[in-house]
């Protein structure tokens, strides 16, 4: 699979970009995160064909994002997110799946398993949100960023613990992904707008939210995470009546490209033998 492989439909009335290994086997959602010029492919393409392997992997660009169709008069929230993933895995026939949600994927992964549990088998996330947590540099930075080949590699250059990961390709790709129009602005939506005055809150599912959460939960987290910070795994985990909680060394916020075979093996270790 390649992204020359990428197909559209229909979900909540927006052109919706995604990938699709097919296949019979359980169905393995994965979701990008936030952050300028994200789409599914950037965030799962170095690992999309080694899990297709062992699952039916389909890899949606979450409205407003990536590929998918940004409208002006869409007021993007969590619930909205959830219900365009609903019809999403309506339009292709998916009744229900296990999901891997990188940092605000997991965040509408969370919103999957509390507002559409039966939906969901299992839930792994990565990086993602929870609780309220100041600002860090990364979060903010995607908020300021302003497209560049120079600022996307500088905003890049937070991500993962080891900055070699970096490639020239990688900053094109994002680059040129974030100077669509209205990609910046549906990013804006979706963070808070960081403060010249004080420190600026961002804000996860709340502790009590999470304790609603039926589905089993793996919580994967890189313990130098410079974009969403560690504590955040600690809040899922220990709220999450049935998370666990795996932390990398020597791991940023690209879990799944710094600590890539250590990923595909968890993953396929808790998601294998989910039903769809």
């Amino acid at each position: 699979m390649n992204e020359s492989d990428r197909k559209f439909i229909k979900a909540s009335g927006h052109d919706t970009a995604y990938f699709d290994t097919g296949g019979n086997g359980s169905v393995l959602l994965l979701l990008h995160g936030s952050g300028p010029g994200v789409s599914g492919w950037t965030n799962w393409g170095t690992v999309a064909e080694d899990l297709s392997s062992a699952f039916r992997v389909v890899i949606p660009d979450i409205a407003g994002f990536g590929f998918t169709e940004f409208k002006d008069d869409t007021p993007y929230d969590i619930k909205f997110w959830v219900n365009h993933l609903v019809s999403f895995m309506d339009a292709l026939n998916i009744k229900s799946a296990s999901l891997v949600g990188n940092s605000f994927g997991g965040a509408v992964g969370i919103g999957l398993a509390l507002f559409n549990p039966e939906r969901l088998e299992k839930l792994v996330l990565l990086g993602t949100p929870a609780g309220t947590f100041p600002q860090t540099k990364g979060l903010a930075g995607a908020w300021l960023y302003e497209p560049s080949l120079e600022n996307m590699r500088e905003l890049m250059e937070l991500f993962p613990y080891n900055t070699s990961l970096i490639t020239e390709e990688l900053v094109r790709t994002r680059y040129e992904a974030s100077a669509r129009e209205g990609s910046q602005d549906a990013l804006r939506k979706l963070l808070p707008k960081p403060s010249t005055d004080g420190e600026t809150l961002v804000k996860g599912f709340p502790e009590k939210a999470l304790k609603n959460v039926m589905a089993p939960t793996l919580v994967l987290h890189g313990r130098e995470d410079q974009v969403v910070p560690l504590r955040c795994g600690h809040v899922l985990s220990e709220n999450i009546p049935n998370g666990d909680l795996y932390v990398f060394s020597n791991c940023g916020h690209w879990v799944q490209v710094e600590q890539k075979n250590k990923f595909l093996k968890l993953v396929c270790d808790f998601a294998g033998g989910g039903g769809a």
